[in-house]
Protein backbone atom coordinates (compact mmCIF):
# COMPACT_ATOMS: atom_id res chain seq x y z
CA UNK A 1 0.00 0.00 0.00
CA UNK A 2 2.85 2.34 0.87
CA UNK A 3 4.38 2.18 -2.68
CA UNK A 4 0.96 3.02 -4.15
CA UNK A 5 0.57 6.07 -1.89
CA UNK A 6 4.13 7.22 -2.74
CA UNK A 7 3.42 6.83 -6.46
CA UNK A 8 0.14 8.76 -6.24
CA UNK A 9 1.82 11.42 -4.14
CA UNK A 10 4.62 11.88 -6.74
CA UNK A 11 2.12 12.08 -9.59
CA UNK A 12 0.03 14.62 -7.68
CA UNK A 13 3.17 16.65 -7.06
CA UNK A 14 4.01 16.61 -10.78
CA UNK A 15 0.48 17.64 -11.70
CA UNK A 16 0.60 20.49 -9.17
CA UNK A 17 3.99 21.60 -10.50
CA UNK A 18 2.65 21.60 -14.08
CA UNK A 19 -0.36 23.67 -13.00
CA UNK A 20 1.91 26.18 -11.26
CA UNK A 21 4.23 26.43 -14.31
CA UNK A 22 1.28 26.78 -16.71
CA UNK A 23 -0.28 29.45 -14.50
CA UNK A 24 3.00 31.36 -14.31
CA UNK A 25 3.39 31.24 -18.09
CA UNK A 26 -0.19 32.44 -18.54
CA UNK A 27 0.39 35.33 -16.15
CA UNK A 28 3.64 36.24 -17.90
CA UNK A 29 1.90 36.29 -21.27
CA UNK A 30 -0.98 38.34 -19.89
CA UNK A 31 1.35 40.82 -18.24
CA UNK A 32 3.27 41.27 -21.50
CA UNK A 33 -0.02 42.18 -23.17
CA UNK A 34 -0.82 44.67 -20.43
CA UNK A 35 2.70 46.08 -20.63
CA UNK A 36 1.80 47.34 -24.08
CA UNK A 37 -1.46 48.93 -23.02
CA UNK A 38 -1.55 52.61 -23.89
CA UNK A 39 -3.45 55.01 -21.67
CA UNK A 40 -4.33 58.22 -23.47
CA UNK A 41 -5.74 61.30 -21.76
CA UNK A 42 -5.79 64.98 -22.55
CA UNK A 43 -2.44 65.36 -20.78
CA UNK A 44 -0.93 62.90 -23.30
CA UNK A 45 -1.01 65.67 -25.90
CA UNK A 46 1.32 68.64 -26.08
CA UNK A 47 2.72 71.03 -28.67
CA UNK A 48 2.84 69.19 -31.99
CA UNK A 49 6.45 70.28 -32.57
CA UNK A 50 7.59 68.38 -29.46
CA UNK A 51 7.61 65.28 -31.64
CA UNK A 52 10.13 64.08 -34.18
CA UNK A 53 9.32 65.53 -37.59
CA UNK A 54 9.54 63.38 -40.71
CA UNK A 55 8.46 65.28 -43.79
CA UNK A 56 5.17 66.87 -42.62
CA UNK A 57 4.31 64.43 -39.83
CA UNK A 58 5.27 64.54 -36.16
CA UNK A 59 5.93 61.24 -34.39
CA UNK A 60 6.05 60.61 -30.64
CA UNK A 61 6.63 57.56 -28.47
CA UNK A 62 7.50 57.38 -24.77
CA UNK A 63 10.10 54.66 -25.40
CA UNK A 64 13.15 56.06 -27.28
CA UNK A 65 13.85 52.73 -29.02
CA UNK A 66 10.27 52.37 -30.19
CA UNK A 67 10.34 56.00 -31.34
CA UNK A 68 13.39 55.17 -33.49
CA UNK A 69 11.52 52.17 -34.90
CA UNK A 70 8.41 54.26 -35.66
CA UNK A 71 10.49 57.03 -37.27
CA UNK A 72 12.40 54.47 -39.38
CA UNK A 73 9.15 52.78 -40.46
CA UNK A 74 7.58 56.11 -41.42
CA UNK A 75 10.68 57.63 -43.01
CA UNK A 76 11.30 54.59 -45.21
CA UNK A 77 7.60 53.89 -45.92
CA UNK A 78 8.11 50.29 -44.83
CA UNK A 79 5.29 48.14 -46.16
CA UNK A 80 3.79 45.23 -44.22
CA UNK A 81 5.22 46.43 -40.89
CA UNK A 82 3.17 47.49 -37.90
CA UNK A 83 4.06 50.56 -35.89
CA UNK A 84 4.97 49.99 -32.25
CA UNK A 85 2.11 50.15 -29.76
CA UNK A 86 2.21 53.62 -28.21
CA UNK A 87 3.14 55.49 -31.40
CA UNK A 88 1.53 58.94 -31.77
CA UNK A 89 1.26 60.40 -35.30
CA UNK A 90 0.13 63.95 -36.08
CA UNK A 91 -0.02 65.90 -39.31
CA UNK A 92 -2.30 68.62 -38.01
CA UNK A 93 -2.38 69.88 -34.41
CA UNK A 94 -6.11 69.20 -33.99
CA UNK A 95 -5.98 65.57 -35.12
CA UNK A 96 -3.95 62.56 -34.02
CA UNK A 97 -3.75 58.81 -34.33
CA UNK A 98 -2.34 56.55 -31.65
CA UNK A 99 -1.42 52.87 -31.97
CA UNK A 100 -2.91 50.44 -29.44
CA UNK A 101 -3.02 46.66 -29.33
CA UNK A 102 -4.85 45.35 -32.41
CA UNK A 103 -7.57 43.83 -30.19
CA UNK A 104 -8.63 47.24 -28.89
CA UNK A 105 -9.56 48.53 -32.36
CA UNK A 106 -9.59 45.47 -34.67
CA UNK A 107 -10.96 47.27 -37.74
CA UNK A 108 -8.14 49.83 -37.71
CA UNK A 109 -5.38 47.41 -36.66
CA UNK A 110 -5.19 49.10 -33.27
CA UNK A 111 -5.22 52.74 -34.39
CA UNK A 112 -7.36 55.16 -32.41
CA UNK A 113 -8.16 58.52 -34.00
CA UNK A 114 -8.60 61.80 -32.12
CA UNK A 115 -10.30 65.10 -32.84
CA UNK A 116 -8.76 67.65 -30.49
CA UNK A 117 -9.70 71.10 -29.25
CA UNK A 118 -6.55 73.16 -28.64
CA UNK A 119 -5.83 76.20 -26.54
CA UNK A 120 -2.87 77.77 -24.75
CA UNK A 121 -4.14 75.97 -21.62
CA UNK A 122 -3.79 72.55 -23.25
CA UNK A 123 -5.75 69.94 -25.13
CA UNK A 124 -9.34 68.77 -24.83
CA UNK A 125 -10.37 65.56 -26.55
CA UNK A 126 -13.55 66.24 -28.53
CA UNK A 127 -13.97 62.73 -29.95
CA UNK A 128 -11.89 59.59 -30.03
CA UNK A 129 -12.11 56.02 -31.28
CA UNK A 130 -12.03 54.21 -34.58
CA UNK A 131 -14.95 56.14 -36.09
CA UNK A 132 -13.86 59.79 -35.59
CA UNK A 133 -14.82 62.38 -38.22
CA UNK A 134 -11.94 64.55 -39.47
CA UNK A 135 -11.77 68.21 -40.53
CA UNK A 136 -13.01 67.24 -44.00
CA UNK A 137 -16.24 65.78 -42.58
CA UNK A 138 -15.42 62.11 -43.25
CA UNK A 139 -14.21 59.39 -40.91
CA UNK A 140 -10.46 59.32 -40.43
CA UNK A 141 -10.45 55.61 -41.17
CA UNK A 142 -12.18 56.04 -44.54
CA UNK A 143 -9.17 58.10 -45.62
CA UNK A 144 -6.61 55.75 -44.04
CA UNK A 145 -8.18 52.49 -45.25
CA UNK A 146 -6.36 52.44 -48.63
CA UNK A 147 -3.02 52.43 -46.76
CA UNK A 148 -3.61 48.97 -45.26
CA UNK A 149 -0.20 47.85 -46.58
CA UNK A 150 1.41 50.62 -44.49
CA UNK A 151 -0.47 49.84 -41.26
CA UNK A 152 -3.13 52.41 -42.28
CA UNK A 153 -0.64 55.30 -42.15
CA UNK A 154 -1.18 57.78 -44.98
CA UNK A 155 1.64 59.40 -46.88
CA UNK A 156 2.04 60.38 -50.49
CA UNK A 157 2.09 57.14 -52.47
CA UNK A 158 0.22 55.06 -49.89
CA UNK A 159 -3.08 55.16 -51.78
CA UNK A 160 -4.86 57.63 -49.50
CA UNK A 161 -6.78 60.58 -50.87
CA UNK A 162 -4.54 63.63 -50.59
CA UNK A 163 -5.13 66.11 -47.78
CA UNK A 164 -6.50 69.28 -49.40
CA UNK A 165 -3.67 71.38 -47.93
CA UNK A 166 -0.28 72.07 -49.44
CA UNK A 167 2.95 71.70 -47.47
CA UNK A 168 3.12 75.44 -46.71
CA UNK A 169 -0.41 75.46 -45.24
CA UNK A 170 0.33 72.36 -43.16
CA UNK A 171 3.49 74.02 -41.78
CA UNK A 172 1.49 77.19 -41.04
CA UNK A 173 -1.13 75.24 -39.09
CA UNK A 174 1.56 73.36 -37.17
CA UNK A 175 3.33 76.62 -36.28
CA UNK A 176 0.02 78.07 -35.06
CA UNK A 177 -0.50 75.31 -32.45
CA UNK A 178 -1.52 77.42 -29.41
CA UNK A 179 0.02 74.90 -26.99
CA UNK A 180 3.49 75.77 -28.33
CA UNK A 181 3.26 79.42 -27.24
CA UNK A 182 3.34 78.54 -23.53
CA UNK A 183 7.16 78.37 -23.52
Amino acid sequence: MRPLITSVSRKSGLVCMRVVVASALGLAMASSLYAETVTVSESSFSCITDGTKVRNTYIKHADPEKLKEAVRTFKNSVADKEYPVGTFLQLLPGEAMIKHQRQKFPETNGWEFFDLDLSAQGTKIKTRGDNVVNFQGVTCFSCHQPAVKYDFVCEKGHGCAPVPLDDAKIAELQAADPRCNKR
